[in-house]
C-alpha cells in the first residue's frame, strides 16, 4: 500500500506533471511493443516519450506545485534522469546500429521510472552556488555514463555467452561487432569515471563539515571500484567478464550512494532530504 503526504518526499507531483508523466508512459508501452507493423510505430513512439520524459523532468525538478521554492531532489527523480539519459544515448546509438530488443527494455524502465517520479518528486533543495549545481549536473551525468556502461555491459556478456556456446544472436539483440561493443562499454566507464571523479572534488570542496555518512562512503567505495577497473583495464588489459563484474559492483554501489540512502529516508522513514 502506498502512502502519500503533502509534507513529504513521497507526495504526488503536481497534476500538470503527473499528466505529462502518464502520457510519457503510455508512449513508452507502445513503444516496447515488437513484431510485425508495430515495429513501425515502436520505433516513432520512444521519440516522443523521451520528449514528453523531458517535460516531464522539467516541472518536477523545477519544483512546480512544490510546498517551496527550488529544484526538486530525490531518489525517483535521480533514477528518472538516468533512464532519460540513458534512452537518449541509446536513441544516437541506435541510428547506427538498429536494437529493437534492446529498445523494448528500455521503453519498460523508462515507464517505470518516470512513473516513480510522479508518484515521488522529491522535496525541494536549494542549489545556492554555482559549484553546487555543477556538482549536482555532474553526479546526474555520471549516473547517466555508468548507467549506457551497464546495458552495453550486459549487452558484452550475452555476445560473449553466445560466442562461447556457438549460439546465433537472436533478432534485434545483435548487430555490434564485439570488439567494438567492449570498447564502447569502457569508453562509457571512463568517461562516466572522469565525470565522477570531478563530482567527488566539487563535493569535497563544497563540504564545510564532513561527515562519514552512508552516501559518502557508498559513494566513496564506488569510486575506488572504478578507479581499479580503469587500472585494471589500462594496465592488465582486463576483458570480459572480470572487467564487467567490477563495471556492476561499481555501479550498485553507486546507486546505494544516493539513490539508494534516498529511498530509505524519503520511503522507509519519511524524513526530508538534507
Amino acid at each position: 500500500m502506498m502512502i502519500l503526504s503533502s509534507g513529504s518526499g513521497s507526495a504526488l507531483a503536481s497534476s500538470g506533471a503527473a499528466v505529462v508523466a502518464i502520457a510519457a508512459a503510455a508512449f513508452y508501452a507502445v513503444a516496447a511493443l515488437r513484431g510485425g507493423p508495430r515495429e513501425r510505430w515502436a520505433a516513432k513512439a520512444l521519440p516522443a516519450a523521451w520528449i514528453l520524459h523531458l517535460i516531464a523532468l522539467i516541472l518536477d525538478l523545477g519544483g512546480v506545485g512544490a510546498s517551496g521554492p527550488g529544484t526538486r531532489l530525490g531518489f525517483a527523480p535521480m533514477l528518472s534522469l538516468t533512464a532519460w539519459i540513458v534512452i537518449g544515448l541509446h536513441g544516437v546509438e541506435s541510428r547506427f546500429v538498429p536494437l529493437p530488443a534492446v529498445r523494448g527494455w528500455l521503453a519498460l524502465v523508462g515507464a517505470l521510472s518516470v512513473l516513480l517520479a510522479a508518484f515521488y518528486p522529491g522535496e525541494p533543495y536549494h542549489l545556492d552556488t554555482p559549484s553546487s549545481a555543477l556538482h549536482f549536473v555532474l553526479g546526474v551525468g555520471a549516473y547517466g555514463l555508468f548507467g549506457a556502461a551497464v546495458l552495453h555491459g550486459l549487452l558484452l556478456d550475452a555476445a560473449e555467452r553466445r560466442l562461447r556456446q556457438k549460439r546465433p544472436a537472436p533478432a534485434g539483440t545483435g548487430g555490434m561487432p564485439l570488439l567494438q561493443l567492449e570498447r564502447l562499454t569502457f569508453r562509457f566507464v571512463e568517461l562516466g569515471f572522469v565525470v565522477l571523479s570531478a563530482t567527488e572534488l566539487i563535493g569535497l570542496v563544497e563540504t564545510v563539515q564532513w561527515r562519514w555518512d552512508h552516501k559518502t562512503v557508498f559513494s566513496l567505495m564506488s569510486w575506488a571500484v572504478f578507479a581499479g577497473l580503469v587500472a585494471g583495464r589500462r594496465l592488465q588489459g582486463w576483458r570480459g567478464r572480470r572487467a564487467t563484474r567490477w563495471l556492476y559492483a561499481g555501479a550498485l554501489l553507486l546507486l546505494l550512494s544516493y539513490v539508494g540512502t534516498r529511498f530509505v529516508l524519503e520511503v522507509l522513514l519519511a524524513r526530508p532530504i538534507v
